[in-house]
């Protein structure tokens, strides 16, 4: 690094001593910044300067916080019931770089735990399709539990390889993000383990294996589209050269300069020459490679990251895969549906975006492609199941609502002793009108549950019961 950075080295070594920098995203699909800052229970930092819906925030493990009482941001129940998300804050740079749009469709390519995504799915606004697969199933339910708490119902969540994807959409995305596997540079000074799994061994695997993910996701981007490619190190081996490598092979693709926001470095071909010996002439020579973006600790809020923009030239068009039909619900489980709904509800779910799946019923991506042969984690919001003539909700339908959108409401305030208790997983007493009640903190639903003779039972997923 003292090589690369020169006279910057001396900085940049400085900012590796420091504690890491914590950042908050708030969820726009549910609240505005300005109104979570109005109920924020902790303090803000600084607002991250390439993306207007997250701050800075103090340390979560800080000792006087914990003397003050101040919960973890992480375990806050307005995290739970999906009001913000804690990320780096350089990590944020790649949704707000690949550009998302709402009604296009994108694919987030190795989506866990989820932090990217949900980002991506509030730059959608919840619109259009978003496609977020993750190959290692260990770390899938990490994936759907975040989704879950963030509420968009414009996702689809697939356990595949990428090239089992290729094979079965083609060059159909607007936008891909590949948040490539990588040594983690970036990350020394937040996890230790990096830091002791760091080898020129795994660098130079890494950047093999980046390669070959790029070349199989290139066959996924429509003529036109776009791909994010983005690491959080700092080697060139697996930054410049990797781009460098495919573009050579890919004459179709470009890169497109992306915006230099505050603090970032451009690109460094020149870095390639300090790393190896071949084509370093060439390589050094491709100017193209400073429309790529560095995020460096010591210039920015945040930790170490790399990312590159390549746009797929225009060519001929490619045949879209046809959208599967809508399965016609039967008469009686829609009935049931529809009582269920007018007595608890008060939003409505489009008839065509419903779809049933065994005894569940799921509300789909309004751009439904044909999933057939593929595994599917999860296909869209679920709503519930369907049982001997009653429909129970499932909590991720608690998580796609927003105040107001629920008919039975059983408000707790956030430091209160019931709402604790509910997380617990513990029943509640509590008047009203039987049947199934959502239960929210301050206002914001967070998970169901059924109001019998006084006793509201607990549905709260026992996966996510974190409080002791």
């Amino acid at each position: 690094m003292s090589h690369f950075l020169g006279d910057e080295y001396p900085a940049f070594a400085e900012s590796m001593m420091h504690d890491p920098v914590h950042g908050l995203r708030v969820n726009t699909l549910k609240l505005s910044v300005d109104d979570f800052k109005k109920i924020s229970p902790f303090p803000l930092g600084d607002k991250v300067g390439w993306c207007n819906s997250a701050f800075s925030i103090p340390s979560p493990d800080i000792s006087a916080g914990e003397q003050q009482g101040m919960r973890e941001p992480g375990k806050h129940p307005y995290h739970l019931a999906g009001l913000y998300y804690l990320q780096d804050p350089s990590a944020m740079s790649a949704a707000e770089l690949l550009g998302p749009q709402p009604s296009e469709r994108v694919l987030d390519l190795a989506a866990a735990p989820g932090g990217k995504t949900t980002h991506i799915a509030s730059l959608m606004r919840g619109q259009g399709l978003l496609v977020a697969n993750e190959i290692k199933t260990k770390r899938l339910n990490s994936l759907v539990i975040n989704m879950e708490r963030w509420g968009a119902a414009n996702v689809v969540i697939t356990n595949e390889t990428p090239e089992r994807l290729a094979d079965h959409f083609g060059a159909w995305f607007d936008r891909v993000l590949v948040d490539a596997p990588c040594s983690g540079e970036g990350m020394f000074r937040k996890d230790p383990g990096a830091r002791l799994d760091w080898s020129e061994q795994m660098m130079a695997g890494c950047a093999i294996r980046q390669a070959n993910i790029l070349r199989v996701v290139a066959h996924l981007v429509r003529p036109g589209g776009n791909l994010l490619y983005s690491t959080c190190t700092f080697a060139p081996e697996e930054d410049e050269a990797v781009i460098d490598r495919f573009l050579r092979d890919h004459p179709d693709f470009e890169v497109e300069a992306l915006r230099k926001f505050p603090g970032f470095m451009p690109g460094k071909p020149e870095w390639m020459s300090f790393s190896s010996a071949e084509n370093k002439k060439d390589a050094a020579g491709n100017e193209s490679l400073r429309g790529a973006v560095r995020l460096f600790p010591h210039r920015v809020i945040g930790e170490g990251h790399f990312a590159c923009l390549l746009h797929h030239k225009d060519g001929p068009a490619h045949e879209l895969i046809s959208s599967s039909r809508r399965a016609r619900i039967p008469t009686r489980e829609w009935q049931t549906w529809q009582a269920f709904r007018e007595e608890t509800l008060a939003v409505d779910f489009p008839s065509e975006r419903l779809r049933i799946q065994g005894d569940r019923l799921y509300f789909v991506p309004q751009e439904m492609p044909d999933l057939k042969g593929l595994r599917v984690a999860v296909p869209g919001i679920w709503l519930g199941n369907f049982k001997k003539g009653r429909f129970e909700p499932a909590h991720p339908l608690a998580g796609y609502l927003v105040p107001e959108q629920a008919r039975k409401v059983l408000s707790l305030s956030a430091d209160s002793r019931e709402l604790a208790a509910y997380i617990r997983g513990e029943s509640l007493t509590a008047g009203g009108s039987p049947g199934w009640t959502v239960v929210s903190v301050d206002g914001w639903p967070l998970g169901w549950g059924k109001r019998v003779q006084g006793i509201v039972k607990n549905h709260f997923p026992r996966g996510w019961l974190i409080y002791s």
